[in-house]
């Protein structure tokens, strides 16, 4: 497993650094060989950040925490990426068990749509904007989330309110 731990505003001691490696080595056994993982540790006020992500071949886990101390903001996040991670290989074997590899791989809309309770479906017309006007959109329409056609790019972008007040920007690429 590849690990890359990050420090804002801190930089983590070696036994955080150790009890990072310890705990991700075991998170492996899931995936096997091959797994990245970025670790970023914020330091804010009165609490630690502690941001995980694992990717293995196409596949995103994401955990965020908060604590006091950054070890138990960890700890959170481990448990948290390990719920995701069973919860997603449950999914995936039921799927198999209840059909064949073709059908969890095309699978269709209807499927998904059922296992996911999906409870409205809106179109929207699309307009070219800047980024700045998208998040204004976003905020007078009082949104967590804008999609938008990005005037310089003319690709599909979405912009997003961040849990600590910023803005985020999602747009397409190739991996």
């Amino acid at each position: 497993m590849k690990i890359t731990i990050t420090g804002r505003k801190c930089s983590p001691r070696d036994s955080f650094k150790e009890r990072v490696q310890k705990k991700l080595t075991k998170i492996e056994k899931f995936f096997g060989e091959g797994v990245e993982a970025k670790v970023t540790v914020t330091v804010e006020k009165a609490e630690q950040i502690v941001e995980i992500t694992l990717k293995n071949r196409g596949l995103i886990f994401r955990a965020e925490e908060s604590a006091e101390n950054m070890n138990d903001a960890f700890d959170k996040c481990v448990n948290s990426l390990i719920r995701q991670i069973r919860k997603n290989k449950t999914r995936v074997e039921k799927r198999l068990r209840s059909g064949s590899l073709d059908d969890l791989v095309g699978a269709s809309n209807e499927n998904e749509e059922a296992s996911f309770d999906l409870v409205r479906s809106k179109t929207i017309r699309l307009k070219p904007e800047d980024i700045d006007e998208a998040i204004l959109q976003m905020n007078m329409l009082g949104h967590q989330f804008y999609m938008f056609l990005n005037a310089q790019t003319n690709a599909i972008n979405v912009v997003y309110l961040r849990k600590d007040g910023g803005y985020g920007l999602l747009e397409p690429g190739e991996e």
